[in-house]
């Protein structure tokens, strides 16, 4: 019975991720926020291939986690808040699935998107291959990280986004979260070392760093699927509420 049961759920929230999918494809959303995405990673890839004459991507994932602090919130706002608008979610709430399914195939959907906007700068690996010969370490690490920043900042999205009918708000309040986790640790040297140590944990650029030197820890595994799962979780709260 219980396997029936999962069997369902995980049909539903493929169904919902599908939709989804096809509803950031078909429309201009996914293509636009990706083009800017990516000529804003390109300049700073090739201000260091050109200007530094240097072929590598440090320059690129060093600046990642600012740039997906900005571009996730824009793909994400739409998810629920577009519902909420139109009055779909009510619909879509009154079917036989669970708070959960809607929500995790949402943030699968979301997390795809982010995911394949990153695809094209693979061609910036291959130039600094053709060019020069990078660490590969670093590059593999860099992009674990990049996915893992994916699926936490979508979550953070879709949870700004189940809060509010607007669009442009669920935006802001998803940016204003994934970059506070991006630059707090630019803060640290004004704290003493109790509480550097504390908010260190709760910087997303600081574990980022770690596993884009190639070096896995699972303090940064733990802490990206705790915030993934966290938000993931708030949403799910948010959407039985908007049931009741």
């Amino acid at each position: 019975m219980s396997n029936s049961k999962n069997q369902k759920a995980k049909a539903a929230s493929y169904v919902i991720m599908k939709r989804e999918l096809a509803a950031y494809f078909t429309s201009p959303i996914a293509y636009i926020v990706t083009v800017v995405f990516l000529i804003g990673s390109g300049l700073f890839f090739f201000s260091t291939f050109f200007l530094s004459k240097r072929a590598e991507l440090r320059n690129f994932f060093g600046l990642l986690p600012l740039l997906l602090a900005f571009f996730v919130p824009a793909l994400t706002m739409r998810l629920f808040s577009e519902e909420k608008r139109v009055g779909s979610l009510e619909t879509l709430l009154t079917l036989p699935v669970t708070d959960f399914d809607a929500v995790w195939g949402k943030f699968l959907a979301a997390f795809i998107t982010s995911a394949a906007m990153l695809l094209p700068t693979l061609s910036y690996v291959f130039t600094a291959y053709m060019f020069g010969s990078p660490d590969f370490g670093p590059i593999i690490g860099g992009y674990l990280g990049a996915l893992f920043l994916c699926a936490a900042f979508s979550a953070i999205g879709i949870f700004a986004s189940s809060l509010t009918k607007n669009q442009i708000i669920a935006f802001f309040v998803a940016f204003a979260i994934c970059i506070m986790l991006s630059i707090i640790n630019i803060f640290l040297v004004i704290f003493p070392a109790p509480i550097v140590n504390v908010l260190t944990f709760f910087s997303a650029n600081t574990h980022f760093t770690s596993i884009a030197r190639g070096i896995i820890d699972t303090r940064d595994l733990i802490y990206f699927i705790s915030v993934t799962a966290l938000f993931v979780g708030l949403t799910v709260k948010t959407s039985a509420a908007a049931r009741r």
